[in-house]
């Protein structure tokens, strides 16, 4: 009588290579699903954000009679009265107390220069001022010089004339973040003048630079005041704020990744649009970093209107049409803009 064999149960070489070459297919294959599903849920999340801050700069305007200023920042050839201002903070501190961070509005002084404050008050931030594709809270601190300040001018790829201030010798930290204010178009110019659209009142858009009304070298009050009144073209035409360019790789640099509560520099914590400035559409462009919109969300820009919506605009959206959303009174409404 032979004897019963039994055959093994387990796997054969054969058969494990087979089956690791199932999984690693299956793998490939869920992946790119899984990250677009992944990055479906950033980008609700920076929409929330700019939702929340839109609506604390409508609170901010209820209250006050008007849109925050971008920061003070002074007009060649004004009066004395008007001279004073340019090294204080910005508009992300002012709505603050919107966002439900009354205290951290609290630890500031807005009338009292950027770099007079401690540490501890300029590197917080609220996460909300964060793009979760972006970046996180090990990403939210840069640093940079600053100290005393020399101003000069710097002509970038897009045409624009535009004042750097060039900071002393201590080395500073601040926040850092993604969302700035609509400063316009450039209309106004970018040469040198007066009226070029960074000094105060000359902006087109709605967060603009704003001349202050001084006591001595005092900041008191900001005079150039952009009210819901003020935007002719529509609130549902022209946009309010929207996602800073900032190139990969420059997370945490200053000039590149800037503090967003330094109002020392226009393009800290605005942005402006149109011919010559389109949104970035290669997150690795440098050309334009310092002045254009952008984002690492695939081919879209983010964007709160004056409205309360939040728009995606596509990065290849024509920038005539961008420049008109950017400027509040131009006379041009775009309904179908992305």
């Amino acid at each position: 009588m032979r004897p019963h064999t039994r055959r093994s149960a387990a796997f054969t070489l054969v058969e494990m290579l087979v089956t690791i070459g199932i999984i690693g297919i299956l793998v490939a294959l869920l992946l790119p699903a899984v990250q677009a599903a992944r990055e479906a849920a950033r980008a609700t999340q920076c929409k929330n954000n700019l939702i929340q801050i839109g609506l604390a700069s409508q609170l901010f305007h209820d209250v006050n009679g008007a849109y925050p200023p971008a920061r003070y920042e002074p007009r060649p050839g004004d009066p004395a009265e008007y001279a004073c201002g340019g090294e204080e903070t910005t508009w992300l501190v002012r709505i603050l107390p919107f966002l439900e961070r009354q205290s951290a509005r609290d630890a500031w002084d807005v009338g009292a220069k950027y770099s007079d404050h401690p540490d501890t008050v300029r590197t917080t931030a609220p996460s909300i001022y964060w793009c979760p594709t972006r970046r996180s809270s090990a990403n939210s601190v840069g640093a940079g010089m600053m100290v005393t300040t020399t101003t000069t001018y710097v002509t970038l790829p897009c045409g624009c004339r535009v004042p750097i201030k060039k900071q002393g010798a201590n080395l500073v930290s601040g926040a850092v973040g993604d969302y700035g204010g609509n400063h316009g178009d450039l209309s106004p110019g970018s040469s040198g003048a007066s009226t070029d659209f960074y000094y105060g009142g000359n902006g087109t858009g709605v967060i603009i630079s704003s001349r202050a009304r001084c006591d001595g070298v005092r900041p008191l009050d900001w005079i150039d005041r952009v009210t819901s009144a003020s935007i002719l073209d529509g609130l549902s035409n022209t946009l309010l704020s929207g996602e800073m360019h900032v190139p990969l790789g420059k997370l945490g640099q200053s000039p590149g990744d800037n503090f967003i509560f330094n109002g020392d520099f226009v393009f800290n914590m605005t942005r402006v649009g149109g011919p010559t400035v389109p949104i970035a559409s290669d997150p690795r462009a440098e050309g334009n970093a310092l002045v254009a919109w952008g984002s690492w969300h695939p081919q879209v820009c983010q964007f709160a209107f004056c409205d309360g919506s939040v728009r995606a605009l596509r990065t290849t959206i024509d920038t005539e049409v961008l420049g008109h959303l950017g400027n509040r009174e131009d006379g041009h409404g775009i309904p179908d803009a992305d």
